[in-house]
């Protein structure tokens, strides 16, 4: 267990510069405007979860293997660091939307908790459901980023392309897209949209940890 606290640490370490772009970015999004919409601050802390596994991918490997970290460690701290900061942000934003956005009497703020419909099934579901969403999207995103110096992750960039350019323009397809979206994302059946978002979570993590295994040093 002492490895992986170890590469818990080492990953939110290196993630510094990532917390502070979003810190900023937050402190910016405060600056008063002349818009009657504005994007709830809190929503600017994903920032931190969509560049957390560019740190952890692109930098971190390495490291840790050199540290005498084996592969087993480096995936099981990467799963945990994801989930603590799923939870957290799920928490900073949460808090947000319920103390801080009521307390813009100027604009219209608008929230992902609300937007997606999480909002409606309680603060304590709609905690959980943000959670397991941004769970989602890093996880993938680990998963992606490790592909990349090898042909199957070319071509997983190559089908996403695909399936983007050709089911955007047509219709029936531009519906099947836009119902994976709303199954994801816009849900606000809790019970599934966690389910979903977990199970792709852990299909995501097992084909990541193929990769790993495959992953020079």
């Amino acid at each position: 267990m002492k490895p992986v606290l170890t590469v818990i640490k080492r990953n939110f370490a290196s993630n510094l510069i990532a917390l502070i772009i979003t810190i900023l970015v937050v402190l910016l999004s405060t600056i008063s405007s002349d818009a009657s919409i504005s994007i709830s601050r809190g929503n600017y802390t994903y920032l931190y979860m969509l560049m957390m596994p560019f740190f952890i991918v692109y930098f971190n490997f390495s490291k840790l293997i050199h540290l005498n970290a084996t592969k087993k460690d480096y995936f099981w701290g990467g799963i945990l660091t994801y989930i603590i900061a799923a939870a957290s942000i799920s928490m900073v934003n949460t808090f947000i939307h319920l103390v801080i956005d009521p307390m813009n009497q100027t604009q219209i703020v608008i929230n992902l908790l609300e937007l997606c419909g999480w909002w409606e099934n309680g603060v304590f579901v709609a905690f959980f459901q943000q959670f397991a969403f941004l769970l989602m999207v890093a996880v993938f995103l680990h998963v992606l980023l490790s592909m990349q110096s090898y042909w199957y992750g070319w071509l997983t960039d190559a089908v996403l392309v695909a399936i983007i350019c050709v089911f955007v323009p047509i219709q029936p397809l531009r519906q099947i897209l836009v119902g994976f979206f709303k199954l994801i994302m816009f849900n606000g059946n809790a019970l599934l949209h966690i389910s979903v978002c977990l199970s792709i979570s852990m299909v995501l993590a097992l084909v990541g940890l193929a990769v790993l295994k495959r992953r020079s040093i």
